[in-house]
């Protein structure tokens, strides 16, 4: 066998012996779809009292209107983060997920930002479209950091990545849901009925149209098992 041979069939042998990888494994989730609809639930309850408070804030002066506004913030972004949070808890995955809760607070305190600014929009006397606009940017970032904070809390043994595509439209849905919430909060703030079926019409619309951002968020992560991982699926 001459030189050229001998080599062919040293490349054909360790062509034999190669381990070719499998493609990296897509991990695919589930949901519980009770708790999507108690995260919808939620999100109508927190438009409500959003509409409520609005109404507060614009009639209370000095100290009470800005007590009024730091407490209505905070209900209501505690309302939208829970239910994100709920979202998120009926989301399943095949392998153990737990949470930083410092990056948790985190996005709490996003979530309540995005609400202060959203309450202190709609407690003005008048409400041009500029203000709408920036407070809807405002607001909408608010709620994406809220999300994406979310997800960054997540500890699994896995790796994510996300749809460019989908994560943009999150965020276009964030502020445009945020723009829709501002309009309806500022033109039904009056409303005094307990029960007003203007309200309740707003806070019907805002409170699904929230958590759209929310599943838009979820459906733009992707999550491929570690290595560790990979052995036992």
């Amino acid at each position: 066998m001459g030189h050229r041979d001998r080599r062919k069939s040293r490349i054909l042998e360790l062509a034999q012996n190669v381990e070719i990888c499998p493609p990296m494994l897509t991990m695919v989730g589930s949901y519980n779809y009770g708790l999507v609809a108690l995260s919808v639930l939620i999100s109508i309850i927190a438009s409500y009292a959003a509409l409520d408070l609005a109404g507060r804030v614009t009639s209370a002066r000095g100290r009470t209107r800005l007590l009024w506004l730091t407490c209505g913030a905070t209900a209501m972004g505690i309302g939208i983060w829970s239910m994100h949070y709920i979202g998120m808890l009926a989301f399943h995955l095949p392998i153990p997920v737990q949470y930083d809760w410092p990056t948790v607070l985190v996005s709490l305190v996003a979530a309540i930002f995005a609400s202060g600014v959203a309450l202190f929009v709609v407690s003005r006397r008048q409400m041009g479209l500029s203000q709408a606009l920036v407070g809807s940017f405002f607001m909408g970032a608010g709620i994406a950091a809220m999300h994406y904070l979310g997800m960054a809390a997540m500890r699994l043994p896995a790796t994510h990545s996300y749809s460019p595509a989908l994560v943009t439209l999150s965020v276009v849905l964030a502020i445009v849901i945020s723009f829709v919430a501002l309009w309806l909060t500022f033109h039904f703030r009056g409303e005094t009925a307990a029960l007003g079926w203007m309200k309740i019409t707003s806070a019907l619309v805002m409170g699904a149209a929230i958590p759209v951002m929310h599943y838009t968020g979820m459906a733009a992560a992707g999550f491929a098992p570690s290595s560790s991982v990979d052995q036992h699926l």
